[in-house]
């Protein structure tokens, strides 16, 4: 369920509605902001890691910003997309497919593929003249967790399989991922290296260079610095490639749409001075912190919207199901004067959030309240 109310804050929103389920605060302007921001500092063309949010109003908004170009991972997101933006590009970056899906992707109209391996490669023999690109791995630092586990090609791999593109008649390309939440721009200056390294043993000419997501939310602590990312793609580019660089591209999906919402969980119960129970955990909206380390960009109010001021000490958090594993893995600072019935704030959830957010024993976020 998705509703718009007139309100500026959540606080006040919750405050007058005093509703007993999660609920999300979607910020429309903030998502259309951050996109400006990838379009003012990205030297090549912005898509849309549908896979991080694929609500519609997400989709409608970025398309609104001028988003026109979407990085899918399914039929199911190729569809999404098609549906508020016929006429979007898709790249389709998932390296695994089924012959089905091949077949999806191509009734789609998608533009861009990537692979990462040779029996991949041969599935997509007889496109044509179509974008493929190579999604390379290297062991570099910097990330929550690495991507390069399951997908990418080790350096020799990735330079049979670009002498091969080029054989097969497709325009040959090099794609990366540094890695989720990552916030070095060191990590993207060490990928577009190896790639031109790549392009020269293949003795190809690479029409594109994605330089993929990664790029870090803001979680806690200071606010990652992208701009710093971005003029380190640009100057490391023009080193490593010099005149002949091929045009880049980026596919932001939790940098991007982080910011766009907030998640309002309530107290459900206090067990003695170090535990709490939300009305959300790790079945719902809070899915993704089994994995990455909590943020600290978490408050408190009362029922009445006033803030909690207590002194902060570390909170067990217990979501609502009958689970005992719904609990997250590292505790929060909180505030000890928190209490049953009051809100608790947590910004930057836009990513993956929803994505992952389950019904299970009916629990879970089922309102998305648009703010105006």
């Amino acid at each position: 369920m998705q509703s718009t109310f007139p309100f500026a804050d959540p606080v006040t929103w919750l405050a007058r509605q005093m509703p007993d389920e999660p609920v999300m605060f979607f910020a429309p302007q903030r998502l259309r902001d951050t996109a400006a921001r990838f379009f003012n500092g990205f030297p090549g063309l912005v898509t849309y890691a549908v896979k991080a949010n694929p609500r519609e109003e997400v989709l409608q908004n970025l398309v609104g910003a001028g988003v026109r170009a979407f990085d899918v991972a399914s039929p199911v997101e190729m569809a999404a997309v098609r549906a508020v933006c016929p006429k979007a590009v898709l790249h389709y970056n998932n390296p695994v497919r089924s012959g089905a899906e091949v077949q999806a992707a191509r009734e789609h109209g998608v533009a861009s593929w990537s692979v990462d391996s040779l029996d991949e490669l041969e599935k997509l023999r007889g496109l044509g003249d179509v974008e493929i690109s190579v999604r390379l791995a290297l062991p570099v630092a910097g990330a929550a967790y690495d991507f390069g586990e399951k997908f990418g090609a080790a350096p020799d791999l990735a330079v049979a399989l670009l002498r091969r593109v080029s054989e097969m008649g497709a325009r040959p390309a090099m794609t990366f991922h540094p890695g989720t939440q990552c916030a070095n721009p060191g990590a993207w200056a060490a990928y577009i290296r190896a790639c031109a390294d790549i392009a020269a043993r293949a003795g190809a000419r690479l029409e594109r260079l994605n330089v993929g997501g990664g790029f870090a939310a803001h979680r806690g602590g200071p606010a990652p610095d992208l701009e710093a990312i971005f003029a380190r793609i640009r100057t490391e580019t023009t080193l490593v490639f010099g005149g002949d660089a091929p045009a880049l591209v980026c596919e932001p999906g939790r940098a991007m749409v982080a910011e766009a919402y907030m998640l309002a969980a309530r107290v459900k119960a206090r067990r003695g001075a170090q535990a709490v129970f939300l009305n959300d955990g790790i079945y719902g909206a809070l899915a993704e912190w089994r994995d990455i380390a909590p943020g600290d960009r978490v408050q408190v109010f009362a029922p009445d919207g006033t803030p909690r001021r207590g002194a902060s000490c570390p909170q067990v958090i217990y979501g609502p199901t009958c689970d005992s594993i719904d609990r997250l893995p590292d505790p929060l600072s909180l505030p000890a004067d928190m209490a049953e019935g009051d809100f608790v704030l947590f910004s930057g959830m836009g990513a993956y959030s929803l994505a992952l957010a389950t019904r299970f024993n009916g629990y879970g976020p089922s309102q998305v309240v648009t703010l105006a």
